[in-house]
């Protein structure tokens, strides 16, 4: 066997390019999100209202996200990545106008506030054609012998971006105004300006093949064929149960900004570090796994970083000590690294190139919609039981799940992928 390469995936000019377009779509959208977290909470002082940004996505994210796999894999993958970025541009400065001090000093709170939720509406419809068109592209990038290694670095800059952007944009809000209110407002500006970046570098990326042999199949038809491949196929099942489960219970950070202000009482920079911590966790467990390989016993890995994932979670529910809140979510990031790659690379081993979207889209509705589903569920929990009891208890179904995935799926535990990945190998 020959020696595994760490930067196998990174020794293509094109891998390289998409890792930046990533690394800037991903580091604007995390300090979009947060800061629309902050900005939320600072005009309504509740946190139901931030669980509600979750909802606002999720909706239209859920309701197109079949579809959208059925036209990523009907179409071009990087002109309509373009596309989703110009639109996701116009997003950007709406939020950054909304948020303008004379639009403060001129609009009633509500009318921000339903503005707001407005533009996270139309993100999470243009959310659902994102991650297919990534998945897609990433796959004709690289040839498929690096695909666990791309697997890799593409999952270790999307936490790279997060834990910059997430950091940032809790640090920035009071950086760079002389209140929140203008922090948030050229926060924003920032946003906007990676996303046009991003726009850019992407045209350096040549067209792609479509490898889709039933352009104009119809959509009834190929998307009950999407669906059913991954239902019937264990490993990418199990492995998005589990990975849903443990995000949309396992949510806390949604209440990050709840606990910086009423319950750690570290305010806005408080707020940065715990958002961050999960995210450098996640970032450093992922640089590893370029070394070390972690195909092989890859479902009883799975499972042991999810339940880790889970008691990390209750940790941080039950602390009211800084620093050991930023620990407990330091190492559900540990956790939560360990578990992405190994997903991600099930993906890309055991999905067909022609259904790569449709696999991609229904990857979104358990686990991409997830994080805004489990925000919401977050908050409306935190509403009813109480910040803390809401937290233990989602770490407690996600420990719960993990049981429940062994006994349901026996075959999960064994799962390995070291055959998986020399076939590809052999292949290339």
């Amino acid at each position: 066997m020959s020696k595994k390469d760490p930067y196998e995936a990174l020794r293509y000019r094109e891998f390289n390019i998409f890792i930046l377009v990533r690394f800037a779509l991903v580091f604007a959208w995390s300090m979009q999100f947060i800061i629309i977290e902050w900005q939320v909470y600072a005009l309504t002082n509740d946190p139901l209202y931030i669980g509600l940004i979750g909802l606002m996505e999720i909706i239209p994210a859920l309701g197109m996200a079949l579809f959208a796999g059925h036209i990523v894999d009907q179409k071009e993958k990087r002109n309509l990545l373009a596309l989703c970025i110009a639109a996701f541009s116009l997003i950007s400065f709406g939020l950054f106008w909304i948020t303008s001090q004379e639009v403060a000093d001129t609009w009633p709170m509500k009318k921000i506030l339903y503005s707001i939720y407005a533009f996270v509406f139309f993100g999470g419809l243009l959310r659902s054609f994102f991650g297919p068109s990534i998945f897609s592209l990433v796959a004709l990038i690289v040839p498929k012998k690096a695909y666990p290694n791309a697997a890799t670095w593409n999952s270790s800059t999307w936490q790279m971006a997060r834990v910059l952007g997430v950091a940032f944009a809790g640090f920035s809000i009071s950086w760079l105004g002389e209140n929140d209110q203008m922090g948030v407002h050229w926060s924003l500006c920032i946003v906007f300006g990676l996303v046009i970046f991003s726009l850019i570098m992407l045209f350096q990326i040549k067209k792609k093949p479509i490898l889709n042999p039933n352009i104009g199949e119809p959509i009834k038809q190929s998307l009950k064929e999407g669906v059913n491949f991954v239902f019937k196929t264990k490993a990418i099942l199990g492995a998005l149960t589990l990975d849903m489960v443990s995000v949309l219970f396992g949510g806390a950070i949604a209440l990050a900004a709840v606990f910086a202000e009423d319950i750690l009482q570290v305010g806005s920079k408080g707020f940065g570090i715990l958002v961050a911590a999960p995210n450098v966790g996640s970032f450093l467990t992922m640089l590893v796994t370029a070394y070390i390989p972690i195909v092989k016993k890859a479902g009883a890995k799975l499972l042991f970083a999810v339940f880790g994932f889970g008691l990390s979670i209750i940790a941080f529910g039950l602390s009211s000590v800084f620093w050991i809140s930023v620990t407990a979510l330091f190492f559900s990031g540990v956790f939560d690294g360990v578990s992405m790659v190994i997903r991600q690379t099930i993906l890309q081993l055991k999905t067909p190139d022609h259904m790569r979207g449709r696999v991609s889209s229904v990857n979104s509705m358990f686990v991409g919609s997830s994080n805004e589903l489990g925000a919401f569920e977050s908050g409306l929990t935190a509403k009813l039981m109480g910040t803390v009891n809401a937290v233990v208890f989602g770490g407690s179904m996600t420990l719960y799940t993990v049981l429940m995935t062994g006994v349901v799926l026996p075959s999960f535990p064994k799962l390995d992928l070291t055959k998986d990945m020399e076939d590809h190998k052999n292949e290339s």
